[in-house]
């Protein structure tokens, strides 16, 4: 279920921190547009993990490519 909340609500932090679960974050708005996310750490962990590999795999993939066989025969020749 999302939880949708105004920053606000932040005067009672507990109340709002106790409802972040893994999974199962909680938007607040502030002037009535969405602000800020709190998130689980595990789960903040996670997502940063993935960021670094998509990052990873968006440079490996603008990288030049090398066909195996063509540096054999040029090593080996």
């Amino acid at each position: 279920m999302l939880k949708i909340q105004p920053v606000s609500e932040l005067r009672n932090y507990n109340k709002v921190l106790n409802k972040v679960k893994k999974d199962n974050p909680v938007f607040l708005t502030k002037n009535g547009y969405g602000k800020f996310a709190l998130i689980d750490i595990e789960e903040y962990d996670e997502f940063t993990t993935a960021l670094e590999l998509i990052n990873k795999l968006k440079k490996a993939e603008k990288s030049k490519h090398y066909n195996f066989d063509e540096i054999k025969e040029k090593l080996f020749s």
